[in-house]
């Protein structure tokens, strides 16, 4: 039977730009079971979840929960959950961890100044402090949302747990689906889709070395999907890898078609032309339905570095 994923590997549909948004990640650890919206349907109270929700609303931050590959039968209400916030914008990526018996405590947190990439209120709070373990992996495997999620992110993130790969966490939602096996990197935020266990070995081995992979990359989560596509090309036009070489600064125009300015560290700028496009030919975006849509995707048209005479006119 066909799924969602296998027709959109089939159609190549084009991963770059098609990322989540958040520049501050927020991820409480909650085992067993996970519902399609798993804030408010799992065994995390409700009226957390919901308060969580609004809590976050707004403020650049999004939260997500985690747990250990493996059985996710209930064994009841975990002694302490792992809890980690990341900021992934360059020169600012941070990755914070602590450990929690309550996790209303995460109502205490300054969700505005997580979202400006300030932890401490986070590491005041929860007791936090740099985590020490490098990297995380987190790849989605929630099938109450898509099967796509389950059938291809479990046995991903169970061959990565039995390889010895540290930092590997099972996540809720990463968005697109369609892409499955999805994978997120922390602390930089950059997405993969179609992801393969070697192939993340070597993501997290670059972002080790403070490099981003970009083949079979969808984009760093600190920029609106324009920016991402956009980041994307230059780092391939110029063959920078450096994982804080890059900020997208400017973007001007809207849907369909934007202008995208990207500054290098030393100075150098891009300006990026990227336009939205339709997927084609229509097909289910996911297999929870029927419905036949042609889903956007960001299309790179031209890539122009700036000189100093552009730069001043």
């Amino acid at each position: 039977m066909s799924t969602c994923s296998t027709v959109s590997r089939v159609l190549d549909e084009p991963l770059s730009g098609t990322a989540a948004t958040a520049r501050t990640w927020l991820l409480l650890e909650q085992p067993g079971p996970w519902g399609a919206k798993a804030l408010t349907s799992s065994h995390l109270d409700p009226a957390l979840g919901r308060a969580l929700e609004a809590a976050a609303k707004g403020t650049g931050v999004r939260i997500a929960l985690i747990r250990r590959p493996g059985r996710h039968a209930d064994c009841g209400t975990p002694t302490t959950r792992h809890v980690y916030a990341a900021h992934t914008a360059p020169g600012n990526a941070w990755l914070h961890s602590a450990t929690v018996r309550d996790p209303r405590a995460l109502l205490d947190l300054d969700f505005g100044a997580l979202g400006r990439g300030e932890h401490h209120t986070f590491d005041s709070a929860l007791g936090a402090r740099p985590d020490a373990g490098g990297p995380l992996a987190l790849v989605c495997t929630n099938g109450k949302r898509d099967r796509c999620c389950a059938l291809l992110g479990r046995p991903l993130a169970a061959e990565l747990a039995a390889s010895e790969v540290q930092g590997v966490w099972e996540v809720t939602h990463l968005g697109g689906h369609r892409f499955s096996p999805t994978l997120l990197v922390l602390p930089y935020g950059y997405a993969y889709g179609r992801a393969e266990a070697r192939a993340v070995m070597e993501v997290l081995h670059g972002v080790q070395e403070g490099r981003i992979v970009v083949e079979g990359c969808r984009g760093s989560s600190a920029w609106e999907r324009p920016g991402q596509a956009a980041e994307l090309a230059v780092r391939t036009a110029a063959r920078e890898y450096a994982a804080d070489a890059l900020s997208v600064v400017r973007t001007d125009g809207a849907a369909p078609r934007w202008q995208v300015t990207v500054v290098h560290a030393d100075g150098r700028r891009w300006r990026v032309e990227v336009a939205q496009a339709a997927s084609l030919p229509p097909r289910a975006e996911s297999c929870g339905t029927s419905v036949l849509g042609s889903p956007a995707h960001m299309k790179v048209l031209a890539v122009h570095e700036l000189r100093t005479t552009a730069l001043a006119s």
